[in-house]
C-alpha cells in the first residue's frame, strides 16, 4: 500500500521512489483515542500532522472557559498551529482527537532537516497548506449570515463524513450554537 502521505504530495509532482522512502522515514505514525489532545495551547505547537484516519479538531477556549471548534481535520489533511509551528510563537488554539485518530508526525526539525535534504518538499508542502487555508475561510465563510438550522443542513451537505464520527457537542461548537439547540434542529429536520 502506498503511503498516503506520498500519495497527496504527487498530487502535485511526481516522487521519485528514492525520495519517497526518505519522505516517510521523517514522520512517525501515531494513535490517539477520541479525546486526546495532541496539542494543548498556550505554548509553541512543534508538530505537523498528517491525517491517515480519523479528525482532528482545532478548538480555542472562550472567555467563559468553554473549548470552541474552528476547524476540523480529516484524512489526507496537514494540521498544525500553522503561525505557531511556523513562526516559533505560542498559540492559543489546541489540537484534539475529535475521534480515534491516526497521523503521521514530524517536529518542526525534522522537517526542516527533510527540507535540507529534499527542498522541494517545502514547496509541496507550502502548496497543501495554502490551499487546505484557502479551503477553510471558503468553508467558515459559507456559514456567515446564517441562522442555527441553515448553518446545521449546509454542515450536513459539506462535511457529511465528519457529521458521522464526531460528536453532536463538537459539532454543536463548531456551529456556534448549543448541544440542546442542535438536538431540537435535528429532530425538526427529520
Amino acid at each position: 500500500m502506498l503511503n498516503p502521505l506520498i500519495s497527496a504530495l504527487q498530487l502535485l509532482s511526481p516522487i521519485p521512489e528514492g525520495d519517497q522512502e526518505l519522505i516517510a522515514s521523517y514522520f512517525g505514525l501515531q494513535a490517539y483515542k477520541e479525546g486526546t489532545i495532541l496539542y494543548p495551547g498556550g505554548r509553541i505547537c512543534r508538530e505537523m500532522y498528517f491525517v491517515i484516519d480519523g479528525v482532528l479538531r482545532i478548538t480555542v477556549t472562550n472567555d467563559k472557559g468553554i473549548d470552541v471548534t474552528h476547524f476540523f481535520v480529516k484524512e489526507n489533511q496537514f494540521c498544525t498551529i500553522l503561525n505557531s509551528f511556523n513562526n516559533q510563537v505560542p498559540a492559543q488554539e489546541s489540537i484534539q482527537a475529535a475521534c480515534d485518530t491516526e497521523v503521521l508526525a514530524i517536529t518542526r526539525s525534522r522537517l526542516l532537516e527533510l527540507y535540507k535534504q529534499l527542498p522541494y518538499v517545502r514547496d509541496l508542502i507550502d502548496q497543501i497548506t495554502q490551499q487546505r487555508l484557502l479551503d477553510k475561510v471558503q468553508l467558515r465563510n459559507a456559514y456567515l449570515g446564517e441562522d442555527s438550522a441553515s448553518r446545521y443542513r449546509l454542515f450536513m451537505v459539506q462535511q457529511p463524513d465528519i457529521a458521522q464520527r464526531v460528536s453532536l457537542k463538537d459539532i454543536a461548537s463548531y456551529l456556534g450554537m448549543t448541544p440542546q439547540s442542535l438536538s431540537r434542529i435535528r429532530k425538526n429536520t427529520k
